[in-house]
């Protein structure tokens, strides 16, 4: 049974209005409306996304449960700032150059996504769990390997954005050049 990774995820792109002509106020407004990532912090741009599978678990003639259908779909949503207004020339450039970079990382971290999808794909096409006549421990054991995955996943988000958003990283200087609109 082959893996079907070839499978593309659908990709969308929401945006959320934020006000301002310079880039200092546009940035401020980021603060102000962006993405909610717990109670009190907010984000520049988020990427979020639902994952649901079409399984199907058979006994084996050995009394073991396999999967034998497994079919992910992936719908990954990128949020993004817009500004509300038409803006100076100046700060439509920096803008530009600001959110073409916003969305290049928010891809990043749709394609860690897209990786898990494939590795739990490759993991559990053809998966299966010896003496389980009614197919509930496969069910177990396959919760406890997608949340190793899932944590790896995460993990790598994580690291990611500790190395953009750090000292002289890029999105740190992305921020710097939109506020001071180079």
């Amino acid at each position: 049974m082959a893996a079907h990774a070839d499978r593309q995820a659908v990709e969308t792109t929401k945006t959320y209005t934020i006000t301002g002509t310079s880039g200092r106020e546009l940035y401020d407004s980021i603060g102000e409306r962006g993405p909610l990532l717990g109670p009190k912090v907010r984000a520049i741009a988020h990427t979020d996304f639902k994952l649901t599978w079409t399984r199907k678990y058979a006994l084996q003639p050995d009394g073991a449960c396999a999967i034998t259908v497994n079919i992910p779909k992936l719908i990954i949503t990128y949020t993004l700032p817009k500004p509300s207004a038409q803006l100076p020339a100046s700060t439509r450039k920096s803008w530009q150059k600001f959110i073409a970079g916003v969305e290049a990382h928010e891809r990043v971290h749709g394609g860690f996504i897209k990786d898990m999808v494939k590795e739990i794909e490759a993991m559990s096409v053809g998966f299966s769990v010896p003496d389980d006549p009614k197919c509930s421990k496969i069910r177990i054991e396959l919760t406890k390997r997608l949340g190793e995955i899932s944590n790896k996943e995460r993990r790598r988000n994580s690291d990611f954005d500790k190395v953009e958003f750090s000292d002289g990283g890029n999105l740190q200087q992305l921020v710097l050049k939109l506020v001071k609109e180079e």
